[in-house]
């Protein structure tokens, strides 16, 4: 299995309008041969100490793949290259962490 944190910085204002660009493409994933989850989460106060500050253009996306080659195939996907032109004037920038259980 695969793991994959997706931390999208989007432009001040703009969070809103890049989860329902995400919410639609959402459904074709779930049907992409070897998804398991994925889905975005945002900060939330949650009063512990130790959390960092809140990070209101920020949505981090929490994916399970079954293997490698089912991210990979995911990456090149017609929905999501689509997704991506349709989002790119919302996100100032990606970081992609890829991660096998330990």
């Amino acid at each position: 299995m695969i793991h994959v944190l997706a931390t999208i910085t989007v432009r001040p204002g703009k969070r809103e309008a890049f989860l329902a660009e995400f919410h639609r493409i959402m459904p074709m994933v779930h049907a992409e041969a070897g998804c398991i989850e994925y889905g975005p989460a945002i900060d939330v106060d949650s009063g512990v100490s130790v959390q960092g500050p809140l990070r209101e253009n920020v949505a981090v996306i929490i994916e399970k793949w079954e293997s490698l080659p089912a991210l990979k195939a995911h990456m090149q996907a017609a929905h999501m290259i689509e997704y991506r032109v349709r989002v790119k004037d919302f996100v100032e920038n990606v970081t992609l962490q890829i991660l096998a259980p330990a």
